[in-house]
């Protein structure tokens, strides 16, 4: 199929999915921004349900940023604006971060359905078949860094502000952006072994070229992990590094096990 399309077909198609990402992205973005929820008390059932409502002032960008406040911040430290505008950008941020993720399915189908023609039939089928990995494998960083990560790097912060004696306070772009770095930044690092996992259907790169360079792939990770961590404590780059080092340990085996199936399927 990829050799029966023209490069002007492939821009076309490329940009045909491109702007199917941007609407689904702007969609969600738009409604994180005007639409909040509100419970419905079901006391018969003894269940609470939640229906959108439309309310600028209370939409689900700023819940979403109530919670993280309220469970990310250390006691004793609060947020605060300092010139006006800050907090309606602040919930702009978050709401294109909803938009984001609530579209990552939409945004791995179309990517796959971009690349997958260039892989013969049996590869393209085992592209797909990655689908649903490579979305939990995203959610589970941005799980991770939200139930272990973001806490322990504010409270291992804010502690030396505390030890002085100061009022401790955090402007909320400066707070918001500190949780998307994170939120992006373990989304995309828990990815290794689907992008190890999709190099190695290339025949380029097998996996005895990701163990004999697993001693450059340990300095890469942790300096990588320098990079996306924004606190630049030093300490928090190894929540990064060492899950990184583990998922590249599982990309070996993953790309190892399609090798061995490959050989028995060529011995039938």
């Amino acid at each position: 199929m990829a050799a029966e399309m023209t490069i002007r077909e492939h821009v076309e198609d490329l940009r045909t999915r491109v702007l199917h990402i941007v609407i689904a992205i702007s969609i969600l973005t738009v409604f994180s921004l005007i639409f909040g929820f509100r419970p419905i008390d079901l006391r018969f059932f003894s269940i609470v349900l939640y229906y959108p409502y439309p309310d600028i002032f209370h939409n689900f960008a700023i819940q979403i940023t109530s919670f993280m406040q309220s469970t990310l911040l250390p006691p004793g430290v609060k947020l605060i604006q300092t010139a006006p505008g800050q907090a309606f950008f602040a919930q702009l941020y978050v709401s294109i971060l909803i938009g984001i993720i609530s579209s990552m399915p939409i945004v791995i189908k179309e990517i796959y359905g971009f690349i997958a023609p260039a892989f013969e039939a049996p590869r393209s089928a085992r592209m797909r078949s990655v689908f649903l990995p490579t979305i939990s494998l995203f959610i589970v960083g941005i799980v991770f860094s939200y139930l272990a990560v973001i806490p322990f790097a504010l409270t291992f912060l804010y502690k030396y502000g505390q030890a002085i004696g100061v009022e401790t306070f955090l402007n909320i772009n400066d707070f918001i952006s500190f949780v998307l770095q994170f939120f992006l930044g373990f989304g995309i690092a828990f990815e290794l072994p689907i992008i190890m996992y999709a190099i190695s259907l290339t025949d380029l790169i097998g996996a005895s070229f990701w163990r004999q360079n697993f001693r450059y792939a340990i300095i890469f990770l942790v300096i990588f992990g320098a990079i996306i961590t924004p606190d630049g404590s030093g300490v928090t780059m190894w929540f990064v590094s060492v899950p990184m080092i583990v998922l590249y340990l599982i990309g070996i085996l993953a790309v190892e096990r399609k090798e061995k199936r490959r050989r028995v399927e060529s011995i039938l």
